[in-house]
């Protein structure tokens, strides 16, 4: 009976031991983590860049004002995706020019403008690979084209004047319009404004770009973007006073990405 309760003994404890042999090590923070950037690194040193779906912000800078934006990718196949984006931006006119004001105590005026114009932006752009990364340290190249729809959002400019003593903020539609020509003039708006006059006008617009990202590690986007902007509206902007008011729009601009990939 012992010889038999000796070896049932050893039996279980011979279990016991391979089965905690065969239970895979949990893996720590810390290693996953360094097989993770492994496995980044050996995708970046084969040049290729795959992801099911990425997040991007930005600013650009535009031939005519500037902007910022923000977008969602999703990859179609390793050279294809679709870009939604949401852009908003300040257009000016090429003859807009801040002077100050006689009685200047606010921002600078500018003499003849008639509107801010704010043009937001949502649509989707249709993306090429043109070229991989050859290494870590390459740039991968994509052509993005695509548009959507544009709405021109329009604040009006309201110069602060004295109106017979009492100091008023005037626009060119105003009443008393007379002051937003003739003065006397303290300056300009402040940034709050004119918001409650707000108009909007809708438009279509249409963005081919090409984007240049040179991430480090292909989990992250760092990319350059050079591109054509061409809006359309459903009427003519005013934004300056004798000029020629506009119904469409082409700019050039270069904006920097930055995201991550999943």
């Amino acid at each position: 009976m012992k010889k038999l309760f000796l070896i049932a003994l050893g039996i279980i404890s011979l279990s016991t031991v391979t089965a905690q042999q065969d239970i895979p090590k949990k893996k720590t923070k810390k290693e996953a983590r360094s097989e993770r950037i492994s496995a980044m690194v050996k995708l970046d040193e084969e040049g290729v860049i795959t992801y099911k779906k990425h997040s991007a912000f930005g600013g650009k800078l535009t031939s005519d004002g500037y902007g910022a934006f923000m977008e969602i990718g999703r990859a179609r196949s390793v050279r294809k995706g679709l870009l939604f984006q949401l852009e908003i931006s300040e257009r000016k006119h090429v003859k807009e020019e801040k002077q100050q004001g006689p009685f200047s105590t606010t921002a600078p005026l500018i003499f003849g403008k008639i509107n801010f114009f704010y043009p937001v932006k949502l649509g989707v752009q249709y993306q090429y690979l043109l070229g991989n990364k050859g290494n870590k340290n390459g740039i991968s190249i994509t052509g993005n084209i695509g548009g959507g729809i544009s709405l021109g959002l329009l604040r009006p400019y309201l110069m602060d004047v004295d109106k017979q003593g009492e100091r008023v903020f005037v626009g060119y539609e105003s009443a008393d319009s007379s002051y937003f020509l003739n003065g006397p003039y303290y300056g300009g708006p402040n940034f709050g404004t004119g918001w409650n006059k707000l108009k909007v006008l809708p438009g279509v617009y249409i963005k081919p770009a090409i984007r240049f990202d040179y991430g480090k590690y292909n989990e992250m986007i760092n990319a350059l973007e050079v591109g054509l902007i061409g809006e359309f509206y459903s009427k003519k902007i005013p934004q300056m006073i004798y000029t020629e008011q506009k119904q469409y729009f082409i700019s050039a601009y270069v904006a920097l990405v930055f995201g991550r990939r999943k």
